[in-house]
């Protein structure tokens, strides 16, 4: 009896480093898809994990303007926000008026692959709720990332891009997010680094040192 229960921990633990495996190599897809509404756009493109990785950032500079919500707590939602997007695929509004969108059972099966999936369904559904302020915010910094791309593409002459921005500003809840918004639409994308007299232009190039 011993024997089988040490065999069958083994086993155990085998599947469970195997689903590991397996969710770690589905979460790369992330980078293989793209973001449909560029579709329409006509320019720009971007994959769902680009667009985490920068949503990621926007909720960490909006988590920290607040100085009040939980920060980790902020940041396991945006890197999770479109975890189910492995399976199902970025639908853009073309396309949930005719295919049903089986996100929570995505969210469900994924959470249940792994050990810490409970920490994942959990992070999720306090997300989809929208009610704590962590989950608001990082609405707020899904939406100002689309602003981002979409400014992008203004600035290189799509005004298609103008009736999209204007309605995802007006979906911002908190007043961090719209003054940022604000801000963005008055900035030139390349302003980080363009102007003759931005931080960057005026850096000098470090020189060669000699060994």
């Amino acid at each position: 009896n011993r024997v089988a229960l040490m065999k069958n921990k083994k086993t155990k633990s085998k599947e469970t480093e195997k689903n590991i495996a397996n969710f770690l190599f589905e979460v790369g897809m992330l980078a293989k898809t793209p973001r449909s509404g560029f579709h329409f756009l006509g320019t720009g493109k971007q994959s769902v994990a680009e667009h985490v990785s920068r949503t990621a950032f926007i909720g960490y500079t909006l988590a920290q303007l607040n100085g009040k919500v939980d920060t980790l707590k902020v940041l396991k939602m945006c890197l999770f926000h479109d975890i189910s997007e492995t399976r199902i695929s970025d639908l853009n509004h073309i396309h949930q008026k005719y295919v049903e969108r089986k996100e929570h059972s995505a969210i469900k099966d994924i959470s249940d692959s792994v050990p810490f999936g409970k920490d994942i369904f959990d992070t999720l559904t306090e997300y989809e709720k929208r009610e704590s302020p962590e989950s608001i915010i990082v609405k707020d910094a899904d939406t100002l990332e689309w602003i981002l791309a979409l400014k992008e593409e203004i600035d290189i002459g799509n005004t298609r891009a103008f009736d999209r921005i204007d309605f995802a500003i007006k979906k911002l809840k908190t007043p961090h997010a719209k003054v940022i918004a604000g801000t963005i639409m008055r900035t030139d994308s390349s302003d980080w680094w363009s102007p003759e007299d931005s931080v960057i232009r005026k850096k000098e190039y470090l020189k060669e040192s000699k060994q």
